[in-house]
């Protein structure tokens, strides 16, 4: 059992961290929170990694309510995730984003398991989808040292997911209707905090399938 002194010392610093957070926007920037509360208008959906050290928001300095954010392991979009779609079809269709960015990390821990062969179950059936990828980039990887190989595997994980999403649902709807949308593939290098782009961006059906990562 946890100790519950420290527990509760744990929890309440964020508490503090938030009063404190809320008294430097309040002096900034006094009508901050009134403007958010009656609007929600971003022009970016970022889909990213659950990892702690990649926060969307801080990456690229914007407010909150400037991007409309999802996060799981390894940045995945499949067909069978209702979360992932779900939200896909929210930004699109209802809050009109123009962009939608697939976020990656050099060194991700996701897309290092697809090297391993002793994940957790749950970790295991996640992550299969980077499998196909990697037995698909042998010839590519092959020349590459460890360190080499799990980035350009990374690297290839964002363009296979701006893939993804192009054929989903409300994407496709979307532009058909005529509707501005574009996707991206970026990658943060988290050695030196700056954002790659992967110029793997697409904003219609018919150029979906032309997306490549450059080896």
């Amino acid at each position: 059992m946890c100790n519950q002194c420290d527990c509760d010392q744990d929890i309440e610093q964020l508490f503090k961290n938030n009063d404190q957070w809320v008294a430097e926007i309040n002096q900034a920037n006094p009508d901050f929170f009134e403007s958010l509360v009656h609007q929600q208008t971003p022009e970016y959906l970022w889909i990213g990694c659950s990892d702690s050290r990649v926060p969307a928001n801080e990456l690229v300095k914007m407010d909150p309510g400037t991007i409309f954010v999802h996060r799981n392991i390894a940045n995945l979009i499949n067909s069978s995730d209702m979360n992932a779609l779900s939200v896909i079809q929210y930004a699109v269709e209802v809050l009109k984003v123009k962009h939608i960015i697939v976020n990656g990390h050099y060194g991700c821990g996701g897309v290092q398991a697809a090297f391993n062969e002793t994940n957790p179950d749950l970790i295991d059936h996640w992550i299969r989808p980077i499998r196909k990828y990697l037995s698909r980039a042998k010839a590519v990887l092959a020349p590459l040292s460890d360190t080499e190989k799990l980035d350009k595997l990374c690297e290839i994980n964002v363009a296979e997911q701006v893939r993804n999403i192009c054929h989903v649902p409300a994407v496709k709807k979307a532009w058909l209707k005529g509707q501005p949308l574009a996707i991206h593939g970026f990658i943060y290098d988290i050695k030196d905090g700056r954002l790659h782009n992967l110029n793997v961006s697409v904003d219609n059906i018919d150029d979906a399938e032309k997306v490549i990562v450059r080896n």
